[in-house]
């Protein structure tokens, strides 16, 4: 059996770096190579009445000092010592999404995870400036003046509008969220669960 576990994202989510860091491990583990797909975080929010974590909890006292606690104990855990929260966050992320879908489109998307994932939470970079896109893109060996142009054409808008449509059908409300065959996980928090799943299905078959 062949089993391509999902994983829905978008750059804008702190988590999302995270994850795709950890991912590697789980796939080497597991044998499984992870689809990327990328959504939008604010339609998503806006087609399921969500908010981010910052504005939903912001009265609720110890709650987003936990959270960071949190987001701690999983980077010390994992050695992702290169993580740096973005200066500019919140960033709007609808440029870079769309640079994801063209990526997608034209064969060059793990590249372009890579370059924006590290430009996003590694070089705190402002990725919706789209002079910031360009040479970030560029000096990723990308070409960043062409993703930049590609972002503006029909068939990439559509791309990203159906994925994240869809992703709302499935049931995402949030990301990082996953998917294995038709279980959904939310959160970085459920990783061994995804993990634990995928063994799963694969001896099931």
């Amino acid at each position: 059996m062949t089993l391509h576990p999902e994983f829905i994202y978008d750059f804008g989510s702190p988590n999302a770096y995270l994850v795709h860091k950890v991912l590697p491990r789980i796939s080497a583990e597991t044998g499984t190579a992870f689809t990327y797909t990328p959504c939008l975080l604010g339609g998503i929010f806006k087609a399921t009445n969500n908010r981010p974590p910052m504005l939903t909890f912001e009265n609720v006292k110890g709650k987003m000092a936990y959270e960071r606690k949190e987001m701690r104990r999983f980077i010390e855990k994992h050695g992702l010592s290169a993580f740096q929260f973005n200066r500019h966050f919140p960033v709007n992320t609808l440029l870079l999404m769309r640079g994801a879908a063209a990526a997608q489109l034209d064969g060059l998307h793990e590249a372009y995870i890579d370059v924006a994932m590290r430009a996003m939470w590694e070089e705190s970079e402002k990725m919706d400036d789209p002079q910031v896109f360009v040479t970030v893109m560029t000096a990723g060996g990308l070409d960043g003046a062409g993703l930049l142009a590609r972002s503006q054409d029909a068939d990439v808008k559509a791309l990203l509008t159906s994925n994240t449509a869809s992703a709302v059908e499935r049931g995402v409300f949030g990301i990082p969220s996953f998917f294995v065959g038709d279980e959904m996980f939310f959160g970085k928090e459920r990783l061994s669960q995804v993990a634990e799943e995928i063994k799963t299905q694969l001896n099931a078959h």
